[in-house]
């Protein structure tokens, strides 16, 4: 039985340490007895995989805790500062049109 309670979720960061609350440990505890798998977090693993992996027990070897990269979208993102970009231009031309009745100088 692999767990890898090194997620962000499974521990409090306190100062310059991690701490385990008593909900983490009772969550490493109950995985244990269970035996139960949960994605990213624990695995059951033969002797003949360990075997197979020279008996490494690295854990990555038997957790997966890979996260995919989150794919963005250049196109939309290039769109939407644009549209930004002209609503700015808007709005800098009405504070500039309110200066202006004002008889003061613009900001920008």
């Amino acid at each position: 039985m692999f767990i890898d309670a090194s997620g962000e979720d499974h521990y409090e960061k306190v100062k310059n340490q991690n701490e385990l609350r008593e909900q983490d440990v009772m969550e490493i505890v109950e995985t244990y007895r269970s035996r139960t798998e949960k994605d990213k977090y624990s695995n059951v693993v033969t002797i003949q995989e360990i075997r197979d992996n020279d008996y490494n027990l690295n854990m990555p070897r038997y957790v997966d805790t890979f996260e995919d990269e989150v794919i963005i979208d250049l196109d939309a993102v290039t769109a939407r500062l644009k549209t930004i970009d002209e609503q700015l231009a808007e709005v800098d031309e009405e504070i500039a049109g309110y200066c202006e009745e004002l008889n003061i100088a613009t900001p920008f």
